[in-house]
């Protein structure tokens, strides 16, 4: 039997429209067309001619075959075309996959295959990655980026400059929204595992869902100056793409991150907003008092990855930036919980407030929730500070799925929960706060990093007999990873052989900051005691593992 309220009464061409982030740059153009959208040296551009490039772009890549479904890659700093990429790419019905800049060729080579990228975008700074593509995977289109440095021509032979691409489109393209909000927008691949990398598929619907979010969590008012210290390859720059177009605010690019010269930009351009791992932060906390002088607006930071520590967060209050701390994953869109200032916090001393602004929070505006449960039973732990249960999240901020693997979406999303692999424990107020991660993952400078991948690393040196990695508290990255090993019978290798060892196999990022030799700690059945290794890197403790210093570097 039909509902009263069903009979009649479905949807219509008229009311409903499916939900997607590409919109924003469309009404930013026609209601705030004038206003600045693009700041990065001399290039000023405003929102209609914004636009304009990016139906450029995607009309282009539909004259070259692009078509729903497809997969565009990118490989670019935090420049426009980066920006342009966000909207023209999914305009064009493809999937965006931006390229951590960062990553090892081999790793990017194999995100190319598994992700069947019909075009890649590539900054000329990355030639030698855009040769070997251009080797192996001939099929792959290849567009470059003369940000910088003109094209080496044997490293792009058969490329198309970027421009000359551009001006093959039709500004005045007209684009659609997707046929179903569901759509896959971005394709995004976390190294947050063993084995292969997985990519993670974000669909229209949540990438909308987030880029409010960030709105209603920040109180970000129209027209904000948003500087891009946060690399756009992370999680789409956190959704942050489509929330400055939401707000017709202006993205202040940045190629790459220098203290003074973005205190600098930040005097200039007006700042207003910025994110960054907690390096960033530190970074500018740290920095000469002499560089902040002129910084007059007040300035808004967004940190993720390992908890700020209290001494960022209480010198951040003190040279007038007001530090917001999130929290999230690749697969729930960047982040998903937010630490909500409570305003009797402010009556607390800086310690205590610190402590406070260190956690992991309570679920964004626009996500259905984020909690702790027993990762077996899916029971709700008690929100006592003290029992250890799984962070998880559900709602409209998280991914499709892995792309190409049932079998680890269905595992992600047991029981109706996205599992995120992080212990915590849920606070008595609600909030809650991470302990450990359950898959030994190390975030250093707002990157993941697998424990694993490092050790195997490490166990393919001749001289070693076990090996283990963990996470160690560093001021500057948030984390680091160190490595403990123990070395077989006889055998003899420096620090800095080890490091020379890894480096052939991990990004430089991956590599360990320190590595102590001895005897490692092990259970009864021979397993690794890991939490005695924490304990070590958390204190003053060696375990009889003193070891050499630290590689310089």
């Amino acid at each position: 039997m039909t509902h009263i309220f069903e009979e009649g009464l479905g949807r219509r061409e008229a009311n409903y429209v499916a939900l997607t982030p590409i919109d924003f740059i469309a009404r930013a153009a026609e209601v705030y067309g004038d206003r600045p959208a693009i700041v990065y040296g001399e290039t000023r551009r405003n929102w209609r001619e914004t636009y304009e490039r990016t139906r450029r772009l995607a009309s282009a890549l539909t004259r070259v075959g692009v078509g729903h479904g497809d997969t565009v890659a990118v490989l670019l700093p935090n420049i426009p075309e980066m920006v342009e990429a966000h909207f023209g790419v999914p305009m064009a019905g493809a999937v965006l996959n931006a390229l951590n800049t960062r990553l090892d060729i081999a790793s990017m080579l194999f995100m190319l295959r598994h992700g069947e990228a019909k075009v890649l975008i590539v900054d000329t700074e990355f030639g030698d990655f855009a040769h070997r593509v251009a080797l192996e995977l001939p099929h792959v289109r290849i567009v470059s980026v003369a940000d910088v440095q003109p094209a080496e021509p044997g490293k792009f032979p058969n490329a198309t400059d970027y421009e000359a691409f551009l001006a093959q489109g039709d500004p005045g393209f007209v684009w659609t929204p997707p046929a179903d909000e569901w759509d896959a927008i971005a394709l995004n691949y976390t190294s947050g595992t063993t084995g292969d990398p997985k990519g993670v598929v974000y669909h229209h619907r949540g990438a909308y869902m987030n880029a409010l979010s960030n709105i209603l969590e920040w109180d970000l008012p129209k027209h904000c100056v948003y500087l891009w210290t946060l690399p756009m390859f992370h999680c789409n720059g956190w959704c942050f793409p489509w929330t400055v177009a939401a707000r017709a605010g202006v993205n202040v690019c940045l190629r790459r991150f220098e203290a003074r010269y973005v205190l600098d930009l930040i005097r200039r351009e007006g700042i207003t907003h910025y994110c960054g791992a907690p390096i960033v932060q530190s970074a500018i906390a740290n920095a000469p008092a002499e560089w902040r002088e002129g910084i007059t607006q007040k300035v808004h930071a967004m940190v993720a990855g390992a908890a700020p520590a209290p001494a960022v967060i209480a010198k951040m209050k003190e040279i007038g930036f007001d530090l917001t701390h999130v929290y999230g994953l690749t697969e729930v869109y960047g982040p998903a919980a937010v630490c909500a200032k409570q305003a009797h916090w402010d009556a607390l001393d800086d310690d205590e407030r610190a402590r406070l602004n260190a956690r992991q929070g309570v679920r964004y505006h626009l996500q259905a929730g984020v909690t702790v449960l027993d990762p077996d039973t899916l029971e709700a732990v008690p929100a006592d500070g003290e029992t250890l249960g799984e962070i998880m999240f559900r709602g409209n901020i998280c991914m499709k799925g892995y792309l190409k693997n049932e079998q680890a979406t269905e595992e992600a999303f047991r029981g109706g929960w996205f599992h995120t692999g992080d212990l915590g424990v849920l606070m008595p107020d609600g909030y809650v706060r991470i302990k450990d991660r359950r898959k030994d993952i190390i975030i250093s400078g707002g990157e993941n990093i697998s424990s694993i991948e490092v050790e195997d690393a490490l166990y393919r040196h001749p001289a070693v007999a076990v090996a283990a990695v963990v996470a160690m508290p560093d001021p500057k990255w948030g984390e680091v990873p160190c490595a403990f090993v123990e070395l077989r019978e006889g055998a003899s290798v420096t620090v800095e052989e080890i490091i020379a060892h890894c480096r052939l196999f991990l990004a430089g990022y991956k590599l360990p900051k320190v590595v102590r030799f001895g005897e490692l700690p092990k259970t009864s059945t021979g397993k690794i005691q890991k939490f005695q290794l924490r304990m070590a890197v958390g204190s003053d403790r060696a375990i009889d593992l003193a070891g050499d210093p630290p590689p310089k570097g």
